[in-house]
């Protein structure tokens, strides 16, 4: 994790990552194609279980702490399962792995709709959308992550304080208050 008080734009881990041999996102896309429906599969089984334990879990709420350790258990494996695994390769990155100019335009559709979505609920006095807010580095690969800190600096967001990013995993973001 990068040091708080350097800034972002000085360390080389917010810069784009090193492009990809052809030679190794060819295999990386196969496996994709392949795997990933699978994994899909395999993750909607699990949920279906959890939720069946979950109707008999009613049950056993009556146990003490039955409901908290089943709340947690269900919060660590969402939060260390993805449903886009890290090693996937999908056909437009296959397709445009080192162009920085698709990976600029991808992140900043990704912070254009957000941003939309939090003026239209502030123009309408509502709560704004709910998080996260997340990058992921598929989105920013080629362009870096210190790229998507200035492209959303200049929209009115900043780096998440009470969720840290991680330059080669996701850029975790928020919206800067506006002044009334």
């Amino acid at each position: 994790m990068p040091r708080e008080d350097r800034p972002v734009d000085r360390d080389d881990a917010w810069g784009p990552l090193l492009s990809r041999s052809r030679a190794l996102l060819v295999p990386l896309f196969l496996l994709t194609v392949v795997v990933l429906p699978v994994w899909w599969v395999l993750l909607l089984a699990v949920f279906l279980v959890f939720l069946a334990f979950a109707i008999v879990g009613e049950v056993l709420s009556l146990v003490p702490g039955f409901e908290r350790g089943f709340l947690q258990l269900m919060d660590s494996f969402g939060g260390r399962v993805e449903i886009w695994p890290r090693w996937c390769v999908t056909l437009p990155e296959l397709l445009h792995e080192g162009d920085a100019g698709f990976y600029r335009a991808r992140v900043d559709k990704r912070l254009a709709g957000w941003t939309r979505k939090e003026e239209a609920a502030q123009a309408a006095r509502k709560a704004p959308p709910p998080g996260p807010y997340d990058v992921p580095l598929r989105d920013f690969r080629g362009v870096g992550a210190g790229y998507v800190v200035q492209a959303a600096r200049g929209l009115g967001w900043e780096l998440s304080h009470d969720r840290h990013s991680d330059p080669e995993r996701v850029v975790r973001l928020r919206r800067l208050p506006v002044a009334a």
